[in-house]
Order: C-alpha cells, then sequence, then structure tokens
C-alpha cells in the first residue's frame, strides 16, 4: 500500500490573536492531520482553537518568559528555528520572519506575510519611540539577522506570497519568484453574537466605530485616538494588545475605549453594533476590513499596500491618504453622509472566504508534492 504523503505546518510563534495565526487556523483545516511547528505557544494568547490542534514546540517554550515576551527572544529565535527540523515530506510555512528558517527532511513551501519589517522597514515597525535598547540590539544584530533570513529564504523550494506588494518585496529582498494567494477573510459572521454588558453601559445607545488592531507603531492606532479626541460626540472602541497598550490607553479621551482578549462571540457583537471599520496601518495585506466586510460594514482604510487590493473605494471603503488624525475626521465626516450598499459589501466578502482559500493552498502544496526533494 503506498504511503499517503504527510503535511507539516510551521509558524513563527503563537502567542497573539492576529491575522496570521488565523491563516494557520485555516492551513489547518485545509490539511487537518497536519502537526504545527513553532518556536513559543501560549494557549492562553492565541485563539483557542489552537488547544484542539497539535502544537510541537522548539526548546525556547521551556522559557516560560518567551512566551509572554516574543519580541525579547529576538537574539535566541534564529538559534531555535535553525534547530528545529520537521520530519514530513513537505513543510508548509507561515512566516513574516522566523519559521522560513525551520529545517525540513523534503520539501519546503513558504506562505509570506512580508520578509521580515524589523529588519526591511524596521523605521516603520518600531516607529520614533523604540526604546535605546531595541535600537541597539537590532544595529548590533542587524548584519547577522540579514544573512540568517536570507539564507533561510533560499532554503524554500517555492514562496507563496500574501499579496502583490509582498511578491515585489519577496523578489527585491530575497530573488524569489511567487505566487499570490490571498488570506482568508475570518468566519466570525457565522458566530452568535455575545453582548459586552460594560461596553452596552459605556455606549448608552451611543453609535460606534471599531478599531482591530495589534498595538504596534505601524498600526498608527494613535492616529485614530487623536481624531476622536476632536470629535468628543463619536465613540470608538478598539480591541488589541501590545507594546503601546499603556501609552495609549493613557493618551485615549472619555469616547475611546480600549480592550483586549475578547471573545470571537464578543467581536462578532462588537462588528454588528458598529457604524464602520477604522483601519490605517500600513498593512501588507489587512484581514479585518475584509471581516467587517462579511457583516456588511464598510472600513476607513489606508491608501496603501494590501488594502488597494482588497478594498472597493466607495463600494466597500473610503480611503484617506496619509494616517493623519485630520484626514480621519474628514473620512468620518463622509461616512455621514454616503451611501452603502450593505449586500454589495457582503458579496464582495464571500470572494475571500476560508473555503476558496483551503482549496487554492492544497492545489500547491499538491504541485510540490511527489517531486525529488531538494538537496
Amino acid at each position: 500500500m503506498t504511503r499517503r504523503p504527510t503535511v507539516a505546518i510551521a509558524h513563527d510563534y503563537l502567542t497573539q490573536r492576529g491575522g496570521a495565526e488565523r491563516v494557520v487556523l485555516a492551513m489547518a483545516a485545509a490539511f487537518p492531520e497536519a502537526t504545527i511547528h513553532t518556536t513559543v505557544y501560549d494557549p492562553d494568547a492565541t485563539f483557542p482553537e489552537f488547544r484542539d490542534l497539535r502544537i510541537k514546540t522548539s526548546w525556547l517554550n521551556r522559557i516560560r518568559f518567551f512566551r509572554r515576551h516574543h519580541r525579547l527572544a529576538l537574539p535566541l529565535l534564529p538559534l531555535a528555528a535553525s534547530m528545529t527540523k520537521i520530519d514530513a515530506d513537505l513543510v508548509l510555512v507561515s512566516s513574516s520572519g522566523w519559521a522560513h528558517g525551520f529545517r525540513s527532511t523534503s520539501h519546503k513551501v513558504v506562505y509570506c506575510y512580508s520578509p521580515a519589517r524589523w529588519l526591511y522597514q524596521s523605521r516603520r515597525y518600531l516607529g520614533d519611540n523604540a526604546t535605546w535598547t531595541e535600537s541597539l540590539a537590532l544595529r548590533l544584530l542587524r548584519p547577522f539577522l540579514v544573512w540568517w533570513d536570507r539564507r533561510a529564504a533560499r532554503s524554500a523550494d517555492a514562496y507563496i506570497t500574501i499579496s502583490s506588494i509582498v511578491q515585489d518585496r519577496v523578489l527585491n529582498e530575497y530573488g524569489r519568484t511567487s505566487v499570490v494567494l490571498p488570506a482568508p477573510r475570518p468566519n466570525t459572521v457565522d458566530r452568535p453574537s455575545v453582548p459586552i454588558p460594560e461596553i452596552v453601559d459605556w455606549l448608552d445607545g451611543h453609535p460606534f466605530e471599531l478599531c482591530i488592531s495589534r498595538l504596534l507603531p505601524y498600526k498608527n492606532v494613535g492616529a485614530a485616538i487623536e481624531a476622536y479626541a476632536q470629535e468628543p460626540h463619536r465613540r470608538l472602541i478598539i480591541v488589541g494588545r501590545g507594546p503601546m497598550g499603556d501609552d495609549l490607553r493613557a493618551a485615549a479621551p472619555d469616547n475611546v475605549r480600549l480592550m483586549e482578549d475578547i471573545t470571537d462571540g464578543e467581536i462578532a457583537w462588537l462588528y454588528r453594533q458598529s457604524r464602520a471599520l477604522i483601519a490605517i496601518s500600513h498593512e501588507d495585506f489587512g484581514l479585518t476590513p475584509l471581516e467587517a466586510a462579511s457583516f456588511g460594514k464598510p472600513s476607513i482604510v489606508l491608501r496603501w499596500g494590501g488594502y488597494m487590493e482588497t478594498m472597493i473605494e466607495h463600494v466597500t471603503a473610503l480611503f484617506i491618504e496619509e494616517p493623519t488624525p485630520a484626514n480621519v475626521r474628514d473620512a468620518l465626516a463622509q461616512l455621514d453622509v454616503h451611501e452603502w450598499d450593505v449586500e454589495r459589501i457582503k458579496e464582495h466578502a464571500e470572494r475571500h472566504n476560508e473555503e476558496v482559500f483551503v482549496e487554492a493552498i492544497r492545489e500547491l502544496v499538491k504541485s510540490h508534492l511527489g517531486g525529488p526533494a531538494p538537496r
């Protein structure tokens, strides 16, 4: 009897709830027998669905501190990735900088969100408020990390990229051609709504906009907060966590509320109750506007990167040119008077559902199985 080929999945780290982690769950749906390999895993900090999957971690996971603070493991992550060897006929890698360095006994196909932002877009990634230790560590380690990163990129059979902007970046940084496969939108629209009592009381019947984002400099959440500070009659709810959390909470006026670690049911409730999504980050793809669209909600997005590929101006979104408070306020004024076709917004979101992604990723993996293994 012919042995069935084995597929494994690899991901940088499972320590947060973001778009990349949702893509890993979609990969697991495509290959339900696959083991997921990662450097560190914190089941309490990422999506609960991972608890039902087979997760295998590197030796770095034994250091509890790094499960909560993976960014501080920067000097050790290349070592942890390089020491991880995966025995499978094909390793499907979900990577934004580390998992493409995992070693494979056979084929390796990388699904790339972006070449490492902290190496090639460090100013935008860290922002102007990077600590001196972060800046010094990156300056000292950068030559080694760039060498390691490009060496890891050469070890893959093929690259798949999340958008055409990333496709260009992979070609420029790694010299690798790739196929573009957009990420699937989250399927929270199928979840029943779970109201959040303290938010219901705080809103007191006021309409609100929603922002779902990690709290990092390039996400530009601070610009949205500043815009709402000048619009006290409006309400904004921000869902996310990250190193800028304390500073953003301190800057938030009374009409802005920051939350973290809420369930998909609560997310579904927020989308259904909201007027629109604010997504003004420098994104290479940007899943949350598609998630909002699945609920029939429009978005205010930055005219940059992946949003220009996934959003349709005046149909699913309003675009702003720069992530400034003034531009956000102007877009909010347009939002007040624009007429939206809810069914057309939902129809657009449906083109990015998980079933489309699962079928496409299976075909791409199948095309790389069965041939001679790379040296």
